[in-house]
């Protein structure tokens, strides 16, 4: 089933209106049931998957590896800079285990947050390995501080993965309060940006108010129903694609049956 597509603005980057998020993917079961979900998006119309090294502590990637294998055309983001305790090469099991745990001691499941460039080269090596891709669509900064990546040095590493063909576009992906500097300062590490937003705060305003256009945005039915729990999911986001008319949303699910529903919003 064809899904409308929008091109990112300041890219070549065509996405799906709406991109499959991939933070809740463990939780639909098994690995089975996780690639049929997946397939099941790409068959809705999804072409553009959003993804990163803490998704299910490394499993969120790997469960997506096949499908992209499959389906040459579906991209995909990743992200850089927020890791998995434990790593992301632990067993299903492991995983398991440490998110059970995590509940009654936080410290077992808490990521890691390392925005060194050594452990960021080490870290798109994993994530193409276990995405099975030569190339990341878009590579962003995973909730990254001003004051660690707002450096020469950073920038001439992404410019670097791009002129090697292993990141095709990067940005940054995370809330307004961490934007706002890069903003102020125009970072060129904001070329594509990648935020949460909902339609009471409009956090996304803070992007036109420096003059950029919304290009990924999220959490839009999270925000409704933290004010109002039996907000209807289809209303919410019928008012996110007039918010957000230009770009691409990031919606999730854990049920198969559901993926179908987002390509009759669009209809």
């Amino acid at each position: 089933m064809p899904m409308q597509k929008v091109r990112l603005a300041g890219t070549d980057l065509d996405v799906s209106r709406f991109i499959f998020g991939t933070a809740s993917l463990f939780n639909a079961g098994s690995a089975a049931k996780r690639e049929t979900l997946i397939e099941a998006a790409i068959e809705s119309g999804f072409s553009h998957f959003d993804t990163a090294p803490y998704y299910g502590f490394g499993h969120a990637e790997r469960d997506l590896a096949g499908p992209l294998r499959r389906h040459r055309d579906v991209t995909v983001t990743t992200k850089v800079g927020i890791y998995s305790p434990g790593g992301e090469e632990q067993s299903q099991i492991a995983v398991f285990a440490r998110k059970a745990a995590g509940r009654f001691v936080k410290a077992i499941s808490r990521p890691t947050v390392d925005f060194t460039l050594s452990r960021a080269q080490a870290a798109l090596e994993g994530s193409l390995r276990r995405l099975g891709r030569e190339t990341i669509d878009l590579y962003t900064l995973h909730e990254p501080p001003y004051a660690l990546v707002h450096t020469d040095e950073w920038l001439r590493w992404l410019e670097d993965m791009r002129h090697m063909g292993k990141v095709r576009h990067f940005g940054l992906a995370l809330t307004a309060e961490l934007l706002a500097p890069y903003l102020e300062h125009n970072s060129p590490l904001a070329q594509v940006v990648q935020m949460a937003d909902s339609l009471e705060q409009r956090e996304a305003d803070l992007l036109t108010a420096h003059g950029k256009p919304l290009q990924i945005t999220y959490a839009y039915v999270s925000a409704a129903k933290a004010l109002d729990p039996a907000a209807g999911v289809t209303d919410v986001l019928k008012q996110a694609l007039r918010r957000n008319a230009d770009g691409a949303i990031i919606v999730s699910t854990t049920r198969p049956e559901r993926t179908g529903q987002y390509a009759g919003l669009l209809a």
